[in-house]
């Protein structure tokens, strides 16, 4: 419980009614939560304006509210904050609330199109090895030390970063390695967070159903660097077309990787297989237990943050070669015969581009490469025939299938896939609408030798339809199909 004033300390205040010195049990933006005794905040989200629920939070209990506008029926005995910017201030509410936990850790975010589930899960690996206590918040999961926690989102709320991360100091952890999101700097849900460092991997086509354009998209991947404070540093990754622009007027100490120029971090592929590759780091040879260009580069950006937060080099190329590749992030299944699956989260049109690239890298000889792969539901429709058509570049056979359709009709995203598959291309390419039988399809087509792709939810256990998720795992059906159970 804490006094309101002492939660507004950082917050221009516009208006007051009531006693600021009114005690707060518990912050809440969602009104159907709040007890006797919550703070509510009211946000104005992408779809909902929390203004509209403050009568509900009031006769529910809460004893404060903080809005932008206040309602002409506002009640007497209830205090009342009117700010500016509500969603911009709900972080340093909530930082204030559960003491700034951030100040008390290091926080690195990881952000850009892909790769930053990869990082921040392998940081969290790799100082988990070197002996400290470690958070992560992550797409896959949310770990303080070595509990665990289901994810929400790439970026929770607000209030549940600063909850977790209080939860981090509390119970000894020293880091915290975070996704960042594209919505998540836009709505400013790491508003109230103290960064050490940032990431940034590459920027490639997503979210245009939320952003609109790819300048905008781009806009808020830099304002997170823009706002790094000169204390932390900036690590981009220089084989990006857009990797220098994050750092053109961030205050923080600037740091590149690369695999391919000059960098602070530079590594080279010098052998790729199926279980692993040899990598040149700074003149010395590492074999790692991982495949593919991208995840030379993902391991660059770990050695060069872990470098950067301290870690001795010695010490961070011994950990690259015992860290493994994390879940649905390029997983690779073997059947009794000889059959290859790799099962990845790739499910933008340049992260299908490169899962398949490294399956390329790595053929020996004639094997055929079967993929299959869907698009999301109630999600940026123009990506999907520029992922079919990535598909079909590298793939033998193409099999377009679900994803999450969420609330549209699978049928429908197929058809829109199926628009970027050329007209000699179409030879290669099945639309099953059932995933499970697409992957049993693509199984049976292949031989020994032969690799499936089985792209888009690499971790994910569920598929989304119409409003209900159903448990679908993609390894337990490739492993089921295989007769590996």
């Amino acid at each position: 419980m804490k006094p309101l004033i002492e939660l507004l300390a950082d917050v221009d205040i516009l208006e007051t009614r009531g006693d600021l010195s009114v005690t707060v049990r518990r912050i809440q933006f969602d009104s159907r939560k709040v007890e006797a005794g919550d703070l509510f905040i009211a946000v104005k989200g992408s779809h909902v304006d929390g203004h509209q629920y403050i009568a509900k939070a009031i006769e529910l209990g809460a004893n404060a509210i903080v809005c932008e506008y206040v309602p002409d029926d506002f009640p007497s005995g209830v205090v009342m904050v009117q700010i500016e910017n509500t969603q911009l201030n709900f972080g340093k509410i909530a930082a204030a609330f559960y003491d700034f936990p951030s100040a008390n850790l290091k926080v690195v975010g990881v952000t850009g199109t892909n790769g930053k589930t990869t990082i921040a899960s392998l940081l969290y690996n790799t100082f988990s090895l070197l002996g400290y206590k470690v958070g992560l918040i992550s797409t896959i999961k949310y770990y303080v030390g070595t509990d665990e926690f289901p994810a929400t989102h790439t970026t929770p709320d607000a209030l549940q970063i600063q909850e977790l991360m209080a939860r981090m100091v509390e119970t000894g952890c020293e880091y915290c390695f975070m996704e960042v999101s594209s919505h998540a700097i836009d709505q400013d849900r790491i508003s109230g967070i103290e960064f050490d460092g940032g990431i940034f991997t590459n920027l490639t086509h997503d979210h245009l159903d939320y952003h609109l354009t790819f300048a905008e998209y781009l806009k808020a991947k830099k304002k997170f660097f823009d706002e790094l404070p000169e204390t932390a540093f900036a690590l981009t990754n220089a084989d990006d077309k857009n990797g220098m622009v994050m750092l053109q007027n961030t205050r923080a100490a600037k740091q590149t990787y690369s695999l391919r120029s000059l960098a602070n971090f530079h590594g080279k592929v010098l052998e790729k297989h199926f279980d692993g590759m040899l990598l040149n780091i700074d003149g010395q040879e590492v074999w790692t237990h991982f495949t593919g260009v991208f995840n030379a580069s993902n391991l660059m950006a770990v050695m060069g943050t872990a470098m950067l937060l301290g870690v001795e080099r010695d010490d961070i190329l011994r950990i690259l070669s015992e860290l493994r590749p994390v879940s649905g992030r390029f997983e690779i299944l073997r059947s009794p015969e000889g059959k290859y699956a790799v099962v990845d989260y790739a499910h933008t049109p340049d992260a299908i581009q490169n899962v398949l690239s490294g399956i390329a890298e790595i053929r020996t000889g004639n094997e055929q490469i079967i993929t299959v792969i869907g698009a999301g539901g109630d999600r940026d429709k123009t990506k999907r025939p520029v992922m079919a058509r990535e598909a079909v570049k590298q793939s033998d056979k193409v099999i377009l299938t679900s994803d999450n359709p969420r609330s549209e009709e699978p049928e429908q995203i197929i058809a829109d896939m199926e628009v970027g598959v050329e007209m000699h291309q179409k030879h290669k390419v099945l639309s099953i609408v059932n995933r499970r039988e697409a992957i049993k399809t693509a199984c049976m087509l292949a031989k020994p030798g032969d690799i499936i792709l089985v792209a888009g939810k690499g971790h994910e256990d569920y598929q989304e339809i119409k409003g209900v998720k159903y448990h679908f795992d993609d390894k337990e059906v490739i492993s089921e199909i295989f007769g590996n159970n």
